[in-house]
């Protein structure tokens, strides 16, 4: 159950909210109109008045709400109107009017606009448009005059509708710690609607300004990045001329005087207002870290290989900020990936942005690496345009988003952990695309049995505890050839597992061949091999022949 307030102000915004509570709605939504409940169970209903205007009606009964806020004169508060719509998940049962009122009383208490038994609280009423949701509207001046105690109303009313889910058998929504992004308004989903657009306004340049963060490494670079992506920015000045904050706006977005709909970035997420934004760009600026030349997309795979240590055994502000980090990345992502691929990575980047912010501070500084890796990625994705690159990078984030799952559980941050949990679903199925015909290509270069059995071998040595395991992969073939190149390459295949081997348990991973291949391409690529490694190398080659066979495991042993 979703409640959601809205104030309103100025001379008619009574008459302004009946209006459209008792009116067809912005696109003839408003299907039998009705009263559920009122303050004092007899309040006049435009939508159960067969024998009168309901223009009338509804004049009647704003005035009736108003008359507390008239008698104040000019002493009246700037907002007047306190408006609530409560809705029901599609799969919730349908309620009766009797429960809807139930409800509404129970969210005016919690709220503070009518507590249970005040006889001179403030005037309200519900009104039910459709099975699943209905209005909730107050004036904000109680009946005696004084202002409602209404502090905290928004999480006031959360908490009331969470019990009203266990209480009524509705879906039960993940209690929320004030981070959430703000979610588009109903307005702001007609219009999208209207103009054809499959997200809203609001939508829309939340991601194109996650995406300028993710990719900017100065302040510059960021406003010219959302010049090119389209986004009009409005600078915020202060008397001394310094920039205090942004307003952004999409092209042809327009109010119906003709204005450009701008959104402060604060109001698009709380970590996109512009001090929050300088915050992350200072630590990422090129002087802090300079990068290895390399590939870009073994860099980044390997920074975000290590996010999973950060989650386990830093501190929570190192780990907030590398929880930031891996949504900057998985914004970028979907830019650099096939079109196959992209909707499912665009999916896991706006699941994920849940997931980024919570109220501990975050240590952007220690997640430097990680951005400037993938801002050289985005760069230039061309490197390894047969999608290893991104099979790589997407198979160690896929364990670092299950670890942001189970550290967002053990801080009981309940809607982080479930936007990590859809972003598993995502990454899942990108994963499966892109990774299945890789692994199938480097499977049919397999080297000879006799050198698959010598790669065994050396498996069984270095990690005897996970070889059968690995043995039965179906990666396996994959694996094998990804040794053999790298021993082509220079490389002494033992020393490239043991490498491999001691980077990172394979314990949580679920396919251990899988993610060796990956870890073991990056290091064939990465470090070429001196002459005496070559050398020992050729030595290792002509003695292949003689390598006995290993022994395999007796019969019932291997699954």
């Amino acid at each position: 159950m979703i409640p959601k307030i809205i104030l309103g102000k100025g001379p008619q915004a009574t008459r302004r909210t009946i209006g459209y509570l008792f009116g067809k709605g912005r696109a003839n939504e408003h299907i039998d109109p009705h009263l559920v409940a009122s303050w004092n169970g007899f309040a006049p209903d435009p939508g159960r008045s067969p024998h009168r205007d309901p223009k009338d009606v509804e004049a009647q009964l704003a005035a009736q709400l108003d008359q507390p806020v008239k008698m104040l004169g000019d002493k009246a508060p700037k907002y007047t109107v306190w408006h609530c719509p409560v809705r029901a998940a599609p799969e919730d049962p349908i309620l009766t009017d009797a429960q809807w009122a139930d409800i509404a009383r129970r969210i005016a208490a919690a709220a503070g606009i009518a507590p249970k038994g005040d006889e001179e609280a403030c005037r309200w009423v519900a009104v039910r448009h459709a099975d699943d949701h209905i209005h909730i509207a107050a004036t904000l001046v109680r009946q005696d005059g004084r202002r409602p105690q209404r502090d905290y109303d928004i999480r006031a009313v959360q908490r009331e509708a969470r019990r009203i889910e266990v209480d009524y058998g509705l879906r039960r929504l993940k209690p929320g710690d004030g981070t959430v992004a703000k979610r588009p308004t109903s307005k702001e989903h007609f219009k999208a609607k209207r103009l054809g657009q499959d997200a809203t306004s609001r939508e829309i340049l939340r991601l194109r300004v996650r995406r300028a963060v993710a990719a900017a490494s100065t302040e510059a670079e960021f406003f010219a990045l959302l010049e090119t992506s389209g986004v009009t920015v409005r600078l915020k000045l202060g008397p001394s001329g310094d920039a205090l904050g942004c307003n952004f706006a999409l092209p042809g977005d327009t109010n119906d005087k003709g204005e450009p709909v701008l959104y402060a970035g604060s109001t698009l997420a709380g970590d996109l207002s512009l001090p929050k934004i300088r915050q992350r760009l200072a630590t990422t600026t090129p002087e802090p870290v300079a990068l290895r030349p390399g590939n870009p997309w073994h860099q980044a795979t390997a920074a975000t290989e290590r996010i999973p240590h950060h989650l386990a055994l830093s501190d929570d502000a190192v780990a907030q900020g590398q929880l930031a980090a891996l949504g900057g990345a998985l914004d970028l992502l979907p830019l650099t990936a096939p079109a196959a691929v992209r909707t499912e990575l665009e999916r896991a980047a706006v699941a994920f942005e849940r997931a980024t912010r919570s109220r501990i501070a975050a240590d952007h500084a220690s997640a430097r690496v990680l951005r400037r890796s993938v801002q050289a990625l985005w760069k230039d994705p061309a490197r390894h345009g047969d999608g290893a690159g991104l099979a790589m990078l997407l198979d160690v984030a896929l364990t670092a988003v299950a670890y942001a799952m189970h550290w967002h559980r053990t801080r009981q941050h309940a809607q982080q952990q479930a936007a990590a949990e859809q972003t598993l679903i995502h990454l899942q199925a990108a994963y499966a695309q892109i990774a299945g015909p890789v692994l199938a290509g480097l499977a049919s270069r397999a080297p000879s049995p006799q050198t698959k059995r010598r790669y065994a071998h050396q498996l069984q040595q270095a990690a005897p505890e996970q070889a059968e395991r690995i043995l039965d992969d179906p990666a396996w073939d994959a694996l094998a050839t990804v040794l053999a190149e790298a021993e082509a390459a220079g490389h002494n295949p033992t020393t490239v597992l043991d490498r491999a081997l001691s980077q990172r348990t394979l314990d949580d991973a679920h396919s251990p061949a899988r993610a060796l291949t990956w870890r073991i391409r990056r290091l064939g690529e990465r470090h070429a091999p001196g002459p005496r490694a070559q050398a020992a190398n050729a030595s290792h080659t002509t003695q292949d022949a003689a390598t006995p066979p290993p022994r395999q495991p007796p019969q019932g042993q291997r699954r």
